[in-house]
């Protein structure tokens, strides 16, 4: 799905969508690890992340101590050097996080320059893999609008709990 169309047809089902995922934390299927994983396959079948990078665009990533040290590492620079030209810390969560967006080390065919090395957060991104499922409920709705693999999980997931479940 190319991102235009993902953000039209979120546009239109992202209410239903939230509620649904608002809903799943108060019910939850007993077989909920099963179509998890199911449907996750599928929505990644229709998903292809280099057409998009919205992530990458849009998003930052938090860098935790080791990410800094192998990314630093990785480009021959001092942790210290590192966050001085890339990072800022957050002043509330003090997290530390890009400067900019999109992201320093997207480059124009939408590839990581440092992918082999890419901080935990990104490579764990959009953290569909989590168990339980239901506790990252507030994940997946702050995803939706950012990635179109979790707008494809979410709508089968909902279709199918809806078509298979009293619900």
């Amino acid at each position: 799905m190319k991102f235009p169309q993902f953000k039209r047809r979120l546009a239109s089902e992202h209410l239903e969508l939230t509620a649904f995922l608002k809903k799943l934390d108060d019910i939850v299927p007993e077989e909920m690890p099963e179509l998890v994983a199911e449907e996750d396959k599928k929505a990644w079948a229709e998903t292809d992340c280099l057409s998009c990078a919205n992530c990458c665009k849009t998003m930052t990533p938090t860098f935790t101590k080791e990410d800094i040290i192998r990314i630093s590492a990785h480009l021959q620079m001092t942790p210290k050097e590192f966050k001085a030209k890339w990072l800022y810390k957050e002043p509330d969560a003090g997290d530390w996080v890009n400067v900019t967006q999109p992201c320093q080390f997207l480059q124009a065919d939408n590839k990581c320059s440092i992918y082999e090395v890419r901080p935990v957060d990104c490579a764990e991104f959009p953290h569909h893999h989590k168990k339980p499922f239901d506790n990252y409920n507030d994940t997946f709705i702050q995803n939706l609008a950012y990635c179109p693999a979790t707008y494809n999980l979410v709508r089968r997931l909902k279709n199918r709990v809806e078509r298979e479940y009293e619900w």
